[in-house]
């Protein structure tokens, strides 16, 4: 399989409260001059009435009036920002513990993760459940930002002990060793973040942004056969339709997963019928091949029923049609879950019924290995879990296909998302 450099860059930032995820958002903006001349100026305001020497770039992202007046981040923020070598779609993600859900919400897109240290505490509890939630959800790239390098002078000595600390953790976390880059800066100051630093000159890889710019980034699902959840039937004289072709019948969705051209054998599920495509377009017209995260309208050769909820997938590699997972599942909600609890699971565009039956083992974020299955989940909880559904799913493992091994448990009364489930057991441990 040949590398897919991606002009677009999803990534995610992640680490312990006050490591300087905010701080070191506003520096990219700042220093890449993504932010308006009236926002930098309202900053510079900003930090001369809080008394600041310098000015305080988190102002750049912590928009909401809460996050200001306690200075932490409560919620994922999504920045766009881009350069002459790429464009960025950044997930700026809280770090208080009861927030940890919120992680889960802006890395289960994510193409690279910047998980934040501070210098002068290293590797700490909320540092190994991030680790932990980005191992598991197979954010393929990784990078230790230790930050605050200016209040520790700069140490190489102890820049490199925390390095080795988080490499150590990693290797346990499955991640591979060439997909893991440490780099030293301070947010603040701008050290090796847009610009290299004077005062690491021991320091001879790239600065964050560099890095940023050049990764390759391979995602997974590229390369995977065909997946696309059905969310629409277009049928005469529905929006995308053409007037007068009174016979149209085509099936919106969004490409999950591989590609998908005219020619190509698929298999409607959870049905099981085959027939093969014949038309692939969007609404400027028809294409060669529909790609991974294209919005695309198929349609099949053969007058078969298909609806929203089916999935059409390559019928030379289907996914398996099931109403027994085997999940990992990461529990956001407030309110533990039991056993036996009622809930409806939504997987692709497929909503349904579902039982949670037995559960299994949970994640030690701690000492990172799995314990003793609990008697019930508590919130941010990460553990093995049994489900049975009314109606049967055409799931993929996780670990092979993200974009149909993933789905949400939902309350039923209120429709609030209670959990994310992930097939399977992604998150291989390794002593």
């Amino acid at each position: 399989m040949s590398e897919h450099v991606k002009d677009l860059l999803r990534f995610a930032t992640a680490g312990s409260v006050d490591d300087g995820k905010s701080t070191l958002v506003g520096r990219l903006l700042y220093d890449t001059k993504s932010v308006l001349a009236d926002q930098i100026e309202a900053v510079h305001r900003a930090s001369v009435d809080k008394g600041l020497a310098t000015p305080d770039l988190s102002l750049l992202v912590d928009g909401l009036r809460a996050e200001r007046e306690q200075g932490i981040t409560i919620d994922v923020a999504y920045r766009y920002f881009a350069t002459p070598q790429r464009e960025f779609v950044l997930a700026d993600t809280p770090g208080h513990v009861q927030y940890t859900r919120n992680t889960v919400t802006g890395a289960s897109t994510a193409e690279a993760a910047v998980l934040l240290v501070d210098a002068r505490y290293g590797i700490v509890e909320q540092t190994r459940r991030h680790a932990a939630v980005l191992a598991l959800l197979r954010v393929p790239r990784l990078v230790l930002a230790t930050n605050k390098i200016d209040l520790v002078d700069y140490d190489e000595a102890v820049l490199n002990a925390i390095a080795k600390d988080f490499a150590g953790l990693t290797r346990s976390l499955g991640f591979r060793e060439d997909s893991v880059v440490a780099i030293p800066v301070s947010a603040l100051l701008g050290d090796n973040v847009v610009e290299r630093s004077a005062h690491t000159p021991w320091y001879s890889g790239p600065t964050l942004l560099g890095h940023l710019e050049s990764v390759p980034v391979t995602d997974p699902d590229v390369a995977a056969p065909f997946r696309m959840p059905v969310q629409y039937v277009i049928r005469p004289g529905s929006f995308g339709a053409s007037a007068g072709l009174h016979d149209y019948r085509g099936y919106a969705g969004q490409v999950a997963a591989g590609s998908v051209a005219p020619g190509d054998e698929v298999v409607v599920l959870p049905a099981g019928i085959r027939t093969t495509v014949t038309t692939v377009e969007t609404a400027d017209g028809p294409l060669s091949r529909g790609h991974l995260g294209q919005s695309v309208t198929v349609l099949l050769a053969d007058d078969i029923d298909v609806s929203r909820g089916d999935l059409l997938a390559a019928a030379a590699s289907p996914p398996v049609v099931t109403t027994h997972l085997d999940a990992t599942l990461c529990w956001l909600a407030e309110r533990p879950l039991k056993p036996g609890a009622r809930l409806l699971v939504k997987h692709g565009t497929r909503t349904t019924q579902v039982i949670v039956g037995a559960l299994g083992e949970l994640l030690d974020t701690e000492t990172v290995s799995w314990v003793d299955p609990p008697a019930q989940l508590g919130i941010n909880d990460i553990a093995q879990v049994s489900l049975r559904t009314a109606d049967p799913l055409p799931v993929d493992d996780y670990a092979d296909i993200r974009g149909t091994g993933g789905f949400l448990l939902i309350d039923p009364p209120t429709g609030n998302t209670l959990a994310a489930g992930l097939v399977g057991n992604p998150l291989v441990l390794h002593d």
